[in-house]
């Protein structure tokens, strides 16, 4: 092969000694090591996660750990201990959530590992498979069908080498690549195959950014870690104004002790801020990466989680998703009176011409001898665009050019070939032809006049597991679609065995126009000789209808879809770009993990929404307690060990279990609304309760000591309101959810009726007309609250 000094145009300093002395072998070992010394190495951190200290410092600097964490100082300076227990809490809280993300960071990094790109570098003339990190300057690096250009380079040998550049350009077209030519990391190949020179490694290269972001265990656009910000950025805004006048009531206008009025003043503030939800939602994704990593899930984007949840139309690509990437040769059809043996030696001739063969050339490949006698001249490698691959031969006085695709492209409607190719097709069979071209492989109509010499038949490989997880997606209200670039009649057959009915459409008489595509999507379930291209505006229009859509795939021919779906797919065999732009990556290859990453999705959005409204049930009240007192100009009811108590038994512990329980409701939108509709009637008429009882409880009780009294009938008031709002939450029942209240229940009484922990919490009930008021009061709110729960289910739906 002829090459070019690429490598001294893009750097003249270089010596062009160095450069020409590596085209064919690559570097020798004693010239990667000189380069590994001088740091010319590709460097560029690949994390599938963030670092210990990021993970420590997300959860220990937030927010509102600053504001408790100063109210805790405070309180440990002027109170008992038992009223700086939130402080503790706080501190638990922050650690659990540590070792649940390193928990989680540990299992992505393995899988990451498992997942990872290897490119083929050729050195001391022996290609070998290394990490992307080892690749040095000036390394020579093999690519084929589907491998991502890693680092930017120079091409030095390329045979019908054809990448697309759209992730970096947005230019759809492939683009032809000869020797001389630049190739940019973040790019792939689509056909053909070569070799390129590394002209840029390390973080001076495209794939700086490229790498890390593919493989990155991001936060990205989560509707419930939005709704959880806008929540949270409202909750201060209510707070500081609050907290403010509560402050000047407690300090200013009563006339208390000041070491009182300060711990009351902090157990008013302290229970607006819903601390244990952002920790919670963290805790939920994470516990859910670590249950798909058991799966051998990756999941590359954590909202991935979240968004499958969500899906309304799963896209499926048929080669790797409903049938394994294996096929068999199982029948050969002669036309036109030629010799099967002639024949075979043709075919055994191409399967040679193609270094990387895909699954059909490789069933081939498999089923004929190699053809010693014949010398390729000339090849034109596979392309999803084109449909058809080919090759000239010369050997034995004769010379000869031969395609081998799909008949449909290759052969006029009326070829009687097609008709065979029909019935074939009717029975799932995937159909090649193998056709004699009167042009030369470099003339653009190469494909118009053949002359067909046999029908090769291959059989797919179902996966046994498509029918159960299409069954499933059925059953879960999710349309699956089967987008494919074979024979679309060959594609409905496969469908139809894995139980897909549906409409079948040939995506070449597809409307080009969004709007009409949009239609006939809706209408129909299989669609056949789609090109890439089509792939992604046909994601497009079904989103232009307000669908959600995940894309599955594995081969390069999906990139662009996968890129564009809501959820990009991949499988873990695929192609280096389909995992490079996925969300989810399924290292087992199995389309059947996938209803586990729906349901993990289902878990999280379903119980992050039973626990926000328990954390805001709890802001809600406590910021309207803070105004009633503020306006009432009495002492705040509570000291901060009470809600401590009350957050603990009826949030804190129930949360955590219910966050992390198995949930299978249906995904909906609209988080914040959700969740908003039942807080603020359940913080409405448990602050409304508790402040009546308390007033009638200042009343009833006089002399010393008497505010104990009154914040006790309080505290029993507003926990069995919130209990019953805990027992709202916890529906539909399950033995462990019944078993769970009847406990946090149980161990509210035990602090009742034990004198150590009445003096520790400092509860007393006195007398009995009191104690069974209060019990009477929040009997009433529950009732209230029962009628308000079903009012704004129906008021306000979503």
């Amino acid at each position: 092969m002829t090459y070019t000094d690429a490598g001294a145009e893009l750097d003249p300093t270089r010596p062009v000694s160095v450069a020409a002395t590596t085209r064919a072998t690559g570097l020798t070992s004693a010239e990667v090591a000189e380069r590994r010394a001088r740091g010319e190495i590709n460097d560029v951190p690949v994390r599938s996660s963030r670092s210990l200290l990021e993970i420590v410092r997300a959860n220990v600097f937030t927010r509102f750990n600053a504001i408790i964490g100063v109210l805790w100082v405070i309180m440990l300076v002027v109170a008992p201990i038992q009223d700086s227990l939130f402080g503790f809490v706080i501190v638990a809280n922050t650690g659990i959530g540590i070792i649940q993300e390193w928990r989680a960071k540990k299992t992505l990094d393995s899988l990451a590992l498992i997942g990872e790109a290897r490119p083929t570098v050729r050195r001391d003339g022996i290609a070998t498979e290394v990490a992307t990190s080892e690749i040095v300057l000036d390394d020579l690096i093999e690519i084929g069908p589907g491998d991502k250009i890693v680092v930017d380079g120079t091409c030095v040998e390329a045979d019908g080498l054809e990448v697309d550049e759209s992730l970096l350009t947005g230019e759809a077209d492939p683009v032809v690549k000869r020797p001389g030519d630049p190739l940019l990391s973040g790019s792939f190949v689509v056909a053909g195959s070569g070799a390129f020179q590394a002209t840029k490694v390390g973080r001076h290269a495209y794939a700086a950014q490229l790498a890390e972001e593919a493989s990155r265990f991001t936060l990205v656009r989560s509707e419930l870690r939005s709704g959880i910000s806008t929540i949270l950025k409202y909750v201060t805004w209510m707070m500081v104004p609050t907290a403010t006048a509560l402050i000047i009531s407690q300090l200013v206008v009563k006339d208390n002790e000041l070491k009182e009025s300060i711990a009351r003043t902090i157990g008013g503030i302290v229970p607006m801020v819903p601390e244990g939800l952002v920790l919670l939602t963290s805790v939920a994704f994470a516990v859910g990466v670590i249950r798909l990593g058991r799966k051998q899930c990756l999941v590359q984007e954590l909202p991935a989680i979240e968004g499958l949840a969500r899906v309304d139309t799963v896209c499926l690509d048929k080669t790797g998703t409903l049938t394994e990437g294996g096929m068999d040769l199982t029948e050969l059809r002669i036309l036109d009176g030629h010799d099967e043996t002639y024949i075979r030696k043709v075919l055994g001739a191409l399967g040679e011409s193609d270094p990387r063969p895909n699954a059909s050339l490789q069933a081939i490949i498999d089923a004929c001898p190699e053809n010693d006698e014949w010398r390729c001249v000339e090849s034109l490698p596979f392309s999803s665009a084109r449909k058809y691959s080919g090759a000239s031969f010369e050997g034995n006085g004769e010379s000869s050019t031969w395609l081998l695709g799909a008949p449909d492209v290759l052969l006029p409607d009326d070829a009687p070939a097609l008709a065979e190719t029909v019935r074939l097709n009717e029975q799932g069979l995937r159909v090649l032809l193998l056709a004699r071209a009167t042009r030369d492989l470099d003339d653009p109509d190469v494909a118009r006049t053949v002359v067909p010499a046999a029908l090769v038949v291959l059989e797919q490989r179902l996966r046994p597991d498509a029918a159960d997880t299409l069954r499933y997606f059925a059953e879960q209200d999710v349309r699956a679609k089967v987008i494919s670039g074979d024979n679309a009649v060959s594609v409905g057959a496969v469908a139809a065995k894995v139980g897909l009915d549906g409409a079948v459409v040939d995506a070449r008489k597809l409307p080009a126009e969004r709007e009409r595509m949009a239609e006939v999507l809706d209408e129909a379930t299989v669609f056949g000789r789609v090109t890439p291209q089509q792939k992604r505006d046909m994601v497009g229009a079904l989103q232009s209808r307000g669908h959600t859509v995940a894309m599955t795939g594995d081969g390069v021919n999906d990139v662009l879809a996968l890129k564009d779906a809501d959820i990009g797919v991949a499988m873990g065999s695929g192609s280096e770009a389909t995992r490079a732009v996925a969300q989810i990556v399924l290292l087992n290859n199995s389309f059947a993990s996938l209803p586990a990453v729906v349901a993990e999705g289902r878990r999280v959005i379903g119980n992050i929404t039973r626990v926000a409204t328990l954390f805001l049930v709890k802001t809600v009240y406590s910021v309207l307690l803070a105004v009633l007192v503020v306006c009432s100009q009495v002492e705040y009811p509570f000291l901060p060990r009470h809600l401590t108590l009350l957050s603990t038994l009826t949030i804190g512990l129930p949360a955590f279990f219910l966050a992390l329980a198995p949930n299978k409701e249906r995904a909906t939108p609209h988080f914040v609304r959700r969740v908003m509709r039942y807080a603020i009637p359940g913080g409405v008429v448990a602050a409304a309760a508790t402040f009546t009882t308390y007033l009638i409880a200042r009343h009833h009780y006089t002399g010393p000591g008497s505010l104990e009294a009154e914040t006790s009938a309080a505290t029993l008031t507003l926990f069995l309101i919130a209990m019953w709002v805990l027992a709202i939450v916890a529906r539909p029942y399950t033995w462990w959810r019944v078993a769970l209240v009847a406990v946090m229940g149980s161990a509210f009484l035990v602090v009742l009726l034990v004198p150590m922990f009445q003096d520790f919490f400092a509860l007393q009930l006195v007398g009995t007309t009191m104690p069974w008021l209060a019990v009477g009061i929040a009997a009433v709110a529950a009732t209230a609250l029962e009628f308000l729960w079903r009012w704004a289910g129906r008021r306000f739906p979503v």
